[in-house]
């Protein structure tokens, strides 16, 4: 099962593959209290990007067909669905990520676009 969660949330599940999808890294964070598997901060949407979405809710639907424009374009892209789909034969793999707004944020679309072109891979 693909899974979003945000990072800082007391309940994680340690049992799943668990990439951090963030560019930042989380504050208040160790990394050893984090214990994730990957850090893909290559996938993340571009600076100027988040800086201009500011996870302001309005913006969320232009922010979805900007980014997974990005997605569509980023060369790390097709390396990324692949380390997903290789984990989700062995288990769950959680996106995590650190914004506060867990309706609007880049994990959202990124797990909904994962979603499809596993399906279409299918």
């Amino acid at each position: 099962m693909l899974k979003i969660k945000r990072i800082y949330d007391h309940e994680q599940d340690y049992q799943s593959y668990r990439i951090l999808v963030d560019r930042m890294w989380p504050r208040g964070i160790s990394k050893a209290n984090a214990k994730l598997n990957d850090w893909t901060k290559e996938i993340a949407p571009s600076v100027e990007l988040r800086k201009w979405f500011a996870h302001d809710p309005e913006k969320f639907a232009d922010f979805q067909i900007e980014y997974q424009k990005e997605l569509d374009l980023n060369p790390y892209t097709k390396q990324f669905i692949a380390t997903v789909k290789k984990q989700l034969t062995q288990g769950n793999v959680t996106l995590l990520y650190g914004a506060k707004d867990t309706k609007h944020n880049q994990a959202v679309v990124l797990k909904h676009y994962l979603e499809q072109k596993l399906g279409e891979a299918n």
